[in-house]
């Protein structure tokens, strides 16, 4: 099968090498005999009914994120209509700020979100940076922990009948005081995990890819066949071990 990802203004939100995750994405799709074809979107580009299968936004510092905002937001609408459709989506750091309805930066300017999440943020003094490591339950009865890294001074507000991605287990996640991290609504997933997320959290990039298949193939998400994943595992646990002894802290 091919997977089609629309990768949102790659040449603006790309801080942490957040790149990585759709290297991850390519490699874990073509070990099991599947294409994917990443398409850049970026202003005035044309999001077409049924086109992409699943979306990608990176992180960028607060300059980046005002120069795309306003065009990012126009593609709204085209946005919210593909994932009422079925496509999926992954959001990271300052692309998850601006899923939401808006983010108000440090001098107080807001910018234009896409709202595909039911959240807003607000930049705070002071920096939330560290190991971070999350315990998330995408599907019903199946708990598995996400490990990354956070840098980031907003401050995001779940709205009313927002789900978060996860609890926080070690780090700061949305507010550094709620214990939460992230946002799901459906299958768009919101978080400030970066560096890149996906290497060291293997089952978060097949369970994108799944839904990603599910909307091609206009079905339900196949049961992928399983990776040696034994690097990545290692992976995982050495962040995962790094966040509970030295997790972010003021």
């Amino acid at each position: 099968m091919k997977i089609v990802v629309g990768h949102l203004f790659p040449d603006y939100l790309n801080i942490y090498a957040d790149r990585g995750n759709i290297a991850v994405l390519t490699r874990r799709a073509a070990w099991r005999g599947h294409e994917l074809e990443v398409r850049p979107l970026g202003a005035g580009d044309p999001v077409r009914p049924g086109e992409h299968d699943l979306f990608y936004v990176g992180g960028g510092q607060d300059r980046e994120q005002e120069l795309i905002a306003p065009a990012l937001a126009a593609l709204g609408p085209a946005l919210r209509d593909a994932v009422e459709r079925g496509a999926a989506a992954l959001a990271v750091c300052g692309g998850y700020q601006l899923f939401g309805r808006f983010y108000r930066d440090q001098s107080g300017d807001e910018l234009p979100g896409v709202d595909l999440l039911p959240l807003h943020t607000v930049a705070g003094e002071r920096r939330m940076i560290g190991d971070v490591l999350l315990e998330c339950e995408l599907e019903p009865g199946e708990r598995r922990t996400l490990a990354g890294f956070e840098n980031h001074a907003g401050r995001t507000v779940l709205e009313d009948g927002a789900e978060p991605l996860g609890r926080v287990l070690a780090g700061f996640g949305i507010d550094g005081a709620s214990g939460y991290e992230g946002c799901r609504a459906g299958r768009v997933l919101g978080t400030y995990l970066h560096g890149p997320l996906l290497p060291r959290n293997p089952w978060l990039a097949d369970w994108l890819l799944a839904q990603a298949l599910a909307h091609s193939t206009d079905g339900d998400p196949p049961e992928l066949e399983p990776l040696a994943d034994e690097l990545e595992g290692e992976a995982h646990a050495v962040s995962a071990e790094r966040a509970r002894s030295r997790g972010g802290r003021f």
